[in-house]
């Protein structure tokens, strides 16, 4: 795996860093890589999900259409939010709640940060509604709260998210 900052040099020779995967969870569609580096890299800070309130303005960066290092506004539409989208194993991602914004996210901007005004990330761009394949003011964020969750699992000892289950669904 390799990974291409913003600030590393432009050109098709020009690979990335070398990376590595630390783990993987299917069910929230997160992954932890670890970019093999000499020296710290930039980094922004998470925010706290839950203080994000509708009306609230965001900032939803990322790639849409291979377009690197674009950034949309718009606002917290809604919290809480269910979709209903087919999980990995065929059923609804019942448990999952999201972050809703009009800030434009489009096809390839899955993975970007959703950014409050004071620069923190409060949620990860996850999904859209869409019957054109493209914005139509109904996205998607995962809240920072529950990728710091995820993430805390992932660089654990077993490099994997448990989750409780009596084997009941609804």
């Amino acid at each position: 795996i390799y990974v291409k900052l913003s600030t590393d040099p432009d050109g098709e020779s020009e690979r990335g860093r070398p990376a590595h995967v630390v783990g993987v969870d299917a069910e929230t569609d997160i992954a932890v890589i670890k970019i093999d580096a000499p020296q710290p890299l930039p980094t922004i800070k998470l925010g706290n999900s839950e203080g994000a309130q509708v009306g609230d303005w965001v900032l939803a960066i990322g790639s849409p259409f291979s377009l690197s290092e674009t950034v949309t506004a718009g606002i917290v539409s809604a919290k809480n939010r269910s979709i209903d989208e087919p999980g990995p194993t065929g059923g609804i991602n019942q448990f999952q709640k999201f972050i809703q914004t009009d800030a434009a996210i489009n096809p390839g901007n899955s993975g970007g940060p959703l950014v409050d005004m004071a620069g923190q990330v409060i949620g990860m761009n996850t999904a859209i509604y869409t019957q054109s394949m493209g914005s139509q003011g109904v996205g998607f964020a995962m809240p920072s709260n529950v990728i710091v969750d995820v993430y805390n699992m992932l660089i654990g000892p077993e490099h994997k998210v448990v989750r409780g289950s009596i084997g009941i669904s609804f």
